[in-house]
Formats: C-alpha cells, sequence, structure tokens
C-alpha cells in the first residue's frame, strides 16, 4: 500500500481534527470518576464530538464497532467496548478517540487514573507515556520508523514491561488507517524512511506482565493480557515536518512535554 504524502493545507484540516481530538480527552477528564460507567463516558464524549464540536465521531460503526470512543479499564488492551461497567478506585482507564472533520482524521488516546492507582499501575502508565514521548522525539525526515520502535523498546525494557506485538499505529488521513504500520517493536519490516508530509499515529501498549493478548470472541472487539495483567497505552498523530515534527493532537497539558 503506498503512503500518502500530505500537502500543508491538508495538514492544516488535519490539525483542526487533531486539535478537536483532543479537546475530547481534556473535556470528559472531570467525568472520569468512580461510580461513572463507560458507557456514561461515551455518551458525553459522542454529545460533544457531534454537536459542539460539528464533527463526527470516526470508531462508531467502524466495522460494526458500536460505540463512539473505545474504553479499555485495567487489563483491557485496546479496543474496549463502552458497556455499563462501573469504574472504582484504583481503576485505570484509556480513552481512546478519533475524530472527523471535513473529512479528515484526528486520532489520539490518554490514560487516566480513577482515584490513586495502585504504585504498579502508575509506573506502567508513565512509563508508557514517556515511551510515546520519545518515539515522537526521534521523528524528522531520514529517520526510519524503526527508530521510533527502538525508543519504546529501550524505556519498555528499561522498565521490565512488555510490548504488544499485534497492533499497531498506522498513516491517517481521509481514511481513518493508511500506510504505513507502524511498529513498536524493532524489525526489518520497519526500514521505512520518514519523509515530510507523512502522517501517522504512534500508540505504544506496554504491558505489566506477558506481551500475550487475546481477543475476546464474545464481541470481536475488545484485546484483553492473557495473564489478566495490567496494561498501558498512548497515542498521538503526528505529522513529518521539514526539520522534525508537529504533534497534531497535542493538549494543552503537553506544551512544555513534547
Amino acid at each position: 500500500m503506498t503512503i500518502k504524502i500530505k500537502s500543508p493545507a491538508e495538514i492544516a484540516k488535519m490539525r483542526l481534527a487533531g486539535k478537536l481530538a483532543s479537546e475530547v480527552l481534556q473535556m470528559i477528564a472531570p467525568y472520569v470518576v468512580a461510580g461513572v460507567s463507560t458507557d456514561e463516558l461515551n455518551s458525553i464524549c459522542h454529545n460533544y464530538i457531534t454537536c459542539e464540536q460539528q464533527a463526527i465521531p470516526a470508531p462508531l460503526n467502524y466495522k460494526g464497532f458500536p460505540k463512539s470512543i473505545c474504553t479499555s479499564v485495567n487489563h483491557v488492551v485496546c479496543h474496549g467496548i463502552p458497556n455499563d461497567k462501573i469504574l472504582k478506585q484504583g481503576d485505570i482507564i484509556n480513552i481512546d478517540v478519533t475524530v472527523i472533520k471535513d473529512g479528515w482524521h484526528g486520532d489520539t488516546s490518554k490514560m487516566f487514573y480513577v482515584g490513586e492507582p495502585p504504585i504498579m499501575a502508575k509506573r506502567l502508565c508513565t512509563a508508557t507515556q514517556q515511551s510515546l514521548y520519545a518515539a515522537i522525539r526521534q521523528i524528522k525526515p531520514g529517520k526510519s520508523l524503526n527508530d521510533i520502535a527502538k525508543a519504546i523498546e529501550h524505556i519498555a525494557q528499561a522498565e521490565r514491561f512488555t510490548i504488544v506485538r499485534e497492533y499497531c499505529g498506522h498513516g491517517i488521513g481521509q481514511k481513518f488507517h493508511e500506510a504505513p504500520q507502524v511498529l513498536h517493536y524493532s524489525c526489518l519490516e520497519n526500514e521505512i524512511t520518514l519523509r515530510e508530509g507523512m502522517v501517522f499515529t504512534i500508540e505504544p501498549m506496554l504491558n505489566a506482565g506477558t506481551a500475550q493478548v487475546k481477543l475476546l470472541k464474545n464481541d470481536g472487539w475488545t484485546v484483553v493480557t492473557k495473564d489478566r495483567q495490567l496494561s498501558a497505552q498512548w497515542e498521538h498523530t503526528i505529522a513529518v515536518t521539514t526539520t522534525g515534527y508537529e504533534v497534531l493532537t497535542k493538549r494543552e497539558e503537553e506544551k512544555s512535554l513534547i
């Protein structure tokens, strides 16, 4: 599949979609508390995207996905479907938001704490976030996707966490998922040189236990750790610029971080 290089005008449209996606995560933060259900979080995000932002929640009906956001709690790795599950003190949850505005996608996710999480949970979430930032800092023309992967591997190995291999980042634009695949571990298939105008997501998933995961057959979407130990994920949409990168989904809280 051909990698689509975006023009400055197209990246400007993606910048708006990315900004909207980041604002959804900022908006939902006060609602992530003990006693709320993931379905309630979904409804709040859906209404905000469709009514306030006049945009489209990309996950809704995407290949049959039934909700507007993904909510992955504790040992859920990714693609958790919002339901009547009630969040409790100490939970960690990834909220994954993709917004379509004027035909262009902005895709991002972050981890939230419900109250004060266990020490291991906080360490896992922090390491995963830092692995994302380290990966982003590798981006500039002439570097490769493997440089991104190696930055993630360095932090994961240092913190003794494992990297999920079955799911990866991806090119993005007018389509939700485009070339290239952005693997979070180094390999020969990942030796793709970065060029100005490439736009893709990086979304490392680190596990506290084994890297092995399984897809729940009852819904065909939810991915969990095989050993039921914790998993964390952070995601941004990034454009390759002339001299480096632009994080299109950067939140206000990250202005000095990446």
